[in-house]
C-alpha cells in the first residue's frame, strides 16, 4: 500500500494543494498539503479510499534543517486546506494530551499492568492534567514542581474547580 500510495503522489497531479508556514519557539515549519483524487495507481482491494494525502514539512528546528513525508489515506474528498485542519488538529491533541501523559507522567513506562488498574491510573492523569491546566497552568511540568508536595493546594484546586 505505502509503495502504491508513494507511486500515486509522484506519477499524477494533486488536485488540490495548501502550503502553510509556523514559525515558534527556536522552530519553522512550512507544511505542503496535497491531495490527490486520481487513484488509478491504487488496487481496488483498497476500497473505500477517495483520496491520497501527501504532507510534506520542511524547516528548522533549534537551527537543525529537517524534511519529512508523510501520507494519509481517506475516505473524505475534502480540499487540502480542510486536510490541513484535521491533521493539525490530530497533532494538537497528541501533543497537548498524549505527549504529556508519555513524557511529564511516564505513562509508557508505568509498570501498573492490571488493565482496569492501568486504565483507572489513565484517568486519573487525564484529570490531574484538566484540573492543572483549568487552573492556568499551560506547563504541566511547571505545575507538578509547583504543587506535587503541596496536598492543600492539590485539595484547594479541586475544591475551586468552576466549570
Amino acid at each position: 500500500m505505502y509503495q502504491q500510495v508513494q507511486l500515486t503522489t509522484e506519477q499524477t497531479q494533486p488536485s488540490s494543494v495548501d502550503i502553510s508556514e509556523d514559525r515558534s519557539r527556536n522552530r519553522v515549519v512550512c507544511r505542503t498539503v496535497s491531495v490527490f483524487n486520481n487513484l488509478l495507481g491504487i488496487s481496488s482491494e483498497w476500497e473505500g479510499i477517495k483520496s491520497v494525502i501527501r504532507v510534506e514539512r520542511q524547516g528548522t528546528r533549534a537551527s537543525v534543517d529537517y524534511y519529512q513525508t508523510a501520507y494519509y489515506i481517506s475516505s473524505l474528498k475534502l480540499s487540502a486546506a480542510e486536510f490541513a485542519v484535521g491533521i493539525q488538529g490530530h497533532w494538537g491533541i497528541e501533543n497537548r494530551l498524549h505527549w504529556v501523559k508519555d513524557v511529564v507522567f511516564r505513562e509508557d513506562t508505568s509498570l501498573i499492568r492490571h488493565s482496569q488498574a492501568a486504565a483507572n491510573f489513565s484517568v486519573i492523569r487525564q484529570l490531574a492534567i484538566a484540573i492543572c491546566r483549568l487552573h492556568g497552568y499551560s506547563s504541566l511540568t511547571t505545575a507538578i514542581r509547583t504543587i506535587a508536595h503541596d496536598l492543600e493546594q492539590i485539595f484547594l484546586m479541586i475544591i475551586n474547580l468552576e466549570l
